[in-house]
Order: C-alpha cells, then structure tokens, then sequence
C-alpha cells in the first residue's frame, strides 16, 4: 500500500487539530490585586464587578476571549496558570503584601510561578500601575526610606518581575492632553491608530527599558506640565521576548474615560491576541534607534522642609 494516502490523512488531522486549537477562545486571566495604590478602574464596590472588568466582559463576548478575574494572589502556583493561556496584570505595589486592598497575597513560590509561567511560553500583558508593581527598592512591604530610590537606575540587579516586564515606573506628574507617536502602526491593535495618539490620561514617567524592547509608543514630552516630563521622549508600550513567552505594556489605562476608547480598547485585544501566539508581529528590538536618550531620568523631588 502506498505510504502517500496515510500521510495525508496525517496532514489532515494536523490541520484539523490546529484549527480546533486556534478557534478555541483564548484563556485570559486579569489579576488587579493592588498591594500599593488601587486606581478607581479596578476597584469593586459591593461585590459588584470593576469598571475595567465590565469592559473586558463586553470585549471578551465580542471577541472570543475567556476572561477569568481576581484580586487573590494566593492562587499563583504552577498549577493554576496552566489554566491560562494569557496573564493580563493591573496591579501595583508589592504583591507578596496584602496591601490596600486586603485581598490574599501572592507566595514567593507564588511569584516564582507567573515568571517561570511567562518564560516557559505563556502571554504577559501589563496595563498602566503594572510598571508600579515589585518596586526594585521595596520589599516586604515596606516602602524604601530612599526618597530617591527611584530616580536611579538599578540595572542587572532590577527585581525579576521588573525585568520580565521590560521597564519601571518613577512617578507621574499631573493629568493632561499629550501625544504619543505610533511607532509600530502594523503590530496587531494599533492599525487604525494613525501617526499619532491624542489623549487626555496621567502619563507615567518609566525607567529600566529592557535593551531589547521593541517600543510601539513614545511620549512627546516636549511642551508637557510637570518635572516627571522634563526629559527627552521615552516608550510608554512596548513588546518583548521572555523566554519562550510574549510580553506586552501598556503605559495607559488610568482613567475609565481611556478605558472606553476604541483605540484603547484595540491596543488591549492587538496585545492579548499576540501574546497569546494568536498573531504575529516584527518585534526587532528598537530602543536604541527610536529613544537613544531614554535612560535620562526626570530630576528628583525637592526634599521637603
């Protein structure tokens, strides 16, 4: 008998399997536990869901995502995150805290787990404070006594969480109209976004850009109110390789006016559907071409009297 049929049949059943795997929805998990600062977006009130949550609900209907929501860190292990196809953060502070919002803390097998999870090949995509998450200078809890701690660079010995995302938030200055130039109009959500992006939201000032980042917005911090700004322009999205896993962050998503931005809205499903191996983009790493002064830091904080 002919090898050929067998094979073919073979083929066909690859395919058939590919295509099952590729039309199942993609699993997300949107993990908003806030140790630190707990923004109005992802805040529940009398149990009922967070504004971010409602949109992400509508998103996930529309689009074929299945979401999965929590604040309670104490469900990071190796076995849980095999769940999910995508990690979806907006959190803040030190998440092995309980913090602010009292939900259970993350173990440090916990934290362990999600970063072995994002190298070994799951998605990662981190929303606005996720960059004020696992602060280099502050552990266990405790805020550094280092009022400058972070208006320095700490480089190879950044915390792995901050590596893992590819930057750092310092500070932001007060909330205002600004422009971000599009960088990378063909990675997937930011199509239709044009040259530029106007929108009025607090713009995080960031450090610690992972050198092999592929920026998809830099801030035009020319004419912006505020000493956060007054350095030259610097990515506030990016995406990157970790491992065998996708990373993608989004500086944006502050205010719950952003979050009902269409363009917003496309920037988070572009991000999800690529990190999670759904599409595919040019990701050369660009920091250096298109922000070859990103590493010039904001001046510090007058210290007070």
């Amino acid at each position: 008998m002919s090898p050929y049929p067998a094979r073919i049949a073979a083929s066909l059943l690859w395919l058939g399997l590919t295509l099952s795997i590729n039309a199942a929805p993609l699993r997300v998990l949107y993990f908003t536990k806030s140790s630190g600062f707990e923004h109005s977006v992802v805040k529940r009130t009398d149990g009922q869901p967070s504004y971010s949550e409602k949109i992400l609900t509508k998103l996930g209907a529309e689009h074929d995502l299945a979401f999965t929501f929590t604040k309670d860190g104490s469900l990071f292990t190796f076995d849980y995150l095999a769940n999910f196809d995508v990690l979806l953060f907006y959190t803040s502070g030190d998440l092995l805290s309980v913090g602010t919002d009292a939900q259970p803390a993350m173990t440090a097998d916990g934290k362990q787990a999600l970063l072995d999870a994002v190298s070994g090949g799951k998605g990662f995509v981190g929303l606005h404070s996720c960059s004020d998450t696992f602060h280099t200078s502050e552990k266990a809890g405790v805020p550094s006594t280092d009022r400058l701690a972070r208006f320095r660079h700490h480089g190879d010995a950044s915390d792995p969480f901050i590596k893992m995302l590819g930057g750092e938030f310092i500070r932001h200055g007060p909330q205002q109209m600004a422009r971000a130039r599009v960088l990378s109009p063909k990675f997937p959500g930011m199509e239709s976004l044009g040259d530029e992006l106007h929108l009025h939201e607090e713009w995080y000032s960031l450090k610690e850009f992972a050198p092999d980042l592929h920026a998809l917005l830099l801030l035009e911090t020319n004419g912006m109110t505020g000493s956060d700004y007054q350095r030259p322009p610097f990515p506030i999205a990016w995406a990157r390789a970790h491992g065998n896993g996708r990373v993608v962050f989004n500086a944006l998503g502050h205010r719950e006016d952003v979050w009902d931005n269409p363009q917003f809205q496309s920037m988070v499903l572009g991000a999800i559907r690529w990190s999670g191996k759904r599409l595919d983009a040019d990701i050369t790493p660009n920091l250096a071409l298109v922000a070859p002064d990103h590493a010039t830091l904001p001046p510090p904080p007058p210290e007070k009297k």
